[in-house]
């Protein structure tokens, strides 16, 4: 079974920068992750919750399968996030957590209805979590559309997998274009919280 790997990145005003590779599946994993970002770096201050996968058919080809590892990665992952990162973060008086969602929640398309169902509940979680937090913490969605990474790749779906990356190379921006956004968003005062924001490529549709 595919499972969610991240390799979330730390980093001082200094530059140093130290990395676990995390399975966003188990809870434990993600534990250790933020345990380790304390131990080294006393604070933990963002927790960026990235993890993605995508299994795109039509509802009645019933892919159990390929929903139960989105559901596992997209929306579990993310929670597992954020269950690692709050107690921290209730303990400092301060955090920020950033989910990645996507421009699929949004335009709802067939074959995609259980991505983006698993995207919007994120999107849901993340408004709750902001409103829960009185300003404890910060919360953030940012919904990229085509970027120029391996996403494509873990499709099993061959011809919807060749659509998309025909698409994703005709128009796709760089991933630093989102890592740029998300700059955007920690670097704002401690008062301001960015709740939600689209990053695409401006001819997408």
């Amino acid at each position: 079974m595919l499972r969610g790997v991240w390799k979330l990145l730390f980093f001082l005003n200094g530059g140093e920068a130290v990395f676990l590779e995390t399975d966003v599946t188990c809870r434990e994993d993600l534990a250790k992750l933020t345990a380790s970002a304390v131990e080294r770096f006393g604070r933990l201050d963002v927790m960026i919750n990235n993890a993605g996968i995508s299994q795109l058919y039509k509802m009645e080809e019933l892919d159990v399968e390929g929903w139960e590892q989105m559901i596992d990665v997209n929306l579990k992952g993310t929670l597992y996030g954020i269950a690692a990162a709050l107690p921290i973060f209730k303990g400092q008086g301060s955090g920020h957590i950033i989910n990645v969602i996507s421009t699929a929640g949004i335009s709802i398309v067939p074959t995609m209805g259980v991505y983006a169902g698993t995207k919007n509940a994120v999107r849901t979680i993340s408004e709750a979590l902001r409103q829960e937090s009185q300003g404890r913490w910060r919360v953030t969605g940012i919904s990229p559309g085509y970027v120029a990474t391996e996403f494509a790749s873990n499709i099993k779906n061959e011809e919807v997998r060749n659509t998309i990356q025909q698409n994703a190379d005709k128009m796709a921006i760089p991933a630093e274009a989102v890592a740029r956004a998300i700059a955007y968003f920690i670097k704002q005062p401690d008062n301001v919280d960015v709740g939600d924001m689209v990053i695409r490529p401006s001819v997408q549709g």
